[in-house]
């Protein structure tokens, strides 16, 4: 394993002004986002939709340190034959790859779920990275409700997402490590604070029992925030502080970043929220976003699956990318929003 290479691709990753575009639909998501533009989910479609991200230069050059791929789109071909991964390497970003296979049950533990994968991870790694991926994601799903999450969930998904990581690190390959506390309850910031503690501290202690190096890695974390359907949602203020006072406690320096996932914030609020935690001072990591939805909701909706519209697809992308480019900066004004609108 060479660190010093692992570091600069981290290091990178997370340059500030930029961030990483979480391109990695599964065929079941990206076919729900396409149903809800009209769109049919056919393999030339899904290509045709990420060839149009891809090339959009201006985003891509200036605002996208990384794009998260999916299998299936990282062995693909643009239109013209070009690998998309020469596309995104082309702009000046980082091809990476979801190498996680999803979640199952947890036995004895109803309601709830481990991520899978690891068994052939070693092999996939190496052709991905021949590929030309240089970082890999894996997803862990922490649930809150009523006596969940369980030790035992937090436990095994820790130990996962740590084997997971040095399998990466030994493939020369940068993992993002991705425990997700979902809000998708009725919980309040408190509780999501306090679980999502839990879920940090044990993830990183497994981190340095599988002997993973903290100098070659990236955080992908959920933000501190109400579940959506709790009566009382917390301010944006509220949001950065918490989440802040969270990850300095957690989360150790020698982590070159933190990318945030947007788990089910709108695209503007996934904005403010990074935004605001740049207004409170110097940080020990970067800081940045990994956001799906938040980046991709509005170009979906504009390219609508017409070639005619792939300009439009192509502007709506550039500003949100441009958008979360400064939030990670501390430099986002919602004016800038209604300008472009």
């Amino acid at each position: 394993m060479n660190l010093t290479e692992l570091n600069k691709i981290a290091t990178a990753m997370v340059a500030p002004g930029k961030g990483i575009l979480a391109a990695d639909e599964s065929s079941g998501t990206i076919k729900k986002r396409f149903d809800a533009i009209g769109v049919e989910s056919t393999e030339e479609n899904r290509r045709d939709y990420r060839e149009m991200l891809f090339r959009a230069k201006d985003a891509m050059s200036q605002y996208i340190s990384g794009v998260i791929l999916y299998d299936e789109t990282i062995w693909q071909n643009a239109k013209d034959g070009t690998p998309l991964v020469k596309l995104i390497e082309q702009a000046g970003a980082i091809p990476g790859i979801k190498v996680d296979e999803g979640t199952q049950g947890l036995p004895m533990c109803p309601g709830e779920t481990v991520t899978v994968g690891l068994d052939k991870l070693a092999e996939r790694l190496k052709k991905y990275y021949e590929r030309g991926a240089r970082f890999a994601k894996w997803r862990a799903v922490i649930d809150i409700g009523s006596g969940i999450p369980s030790m035992t969930a937090i436990s095994v998904n820790a130990h996962a997402l740590a084997r997971y990581a040095a399998l990466c690190q030994a493939a020369q390959i940068v993992p993002i490590v991705e425990p997700e506390v979902l809000m998708d309850g009725d919980h309040d910031i408190e509780r999501c604070y306090e679980v999502t503690q839990r879920v940090l501290n044990k993830t990183f202690q497994e981190l340095r029992v599988q002997r993973v190096a903290l100098e070659g890695m990236v955080l992908k974390p959920n933000m501190a925030i109400a579940g959506k359907k709790c009566a009382k949602q917390a301010s944006v203020e509220e949001v950065a502080e918490k989440t802040m006072r969270l990850l300095k406690a957690c989360v150790p320096a020698a982590v070159p970043g933190i990318a945030f996932l947007s788990g089910g914030q709108s695209d503007e609020e996934a904005t403010a929220h990074l935004n605001a935690m740049h207004k409170l001072g110097p940080l020990p990591w970067g800081l940045t976003f990994s956001y799906g939805r938040a980046l991709q909701a509005a170009p979906q909706k504009a390219w609508s699956g017409r070639s005619e519209n792939v300009a439009a697809g192509q502007r709506a992308f550039s500003h949100r990318a441009r958008m979360n480019g400064l939030a990670s900066k501390g430099e986002w004004q919602s004016s800038l929003e209604q300008k472009a609108a």
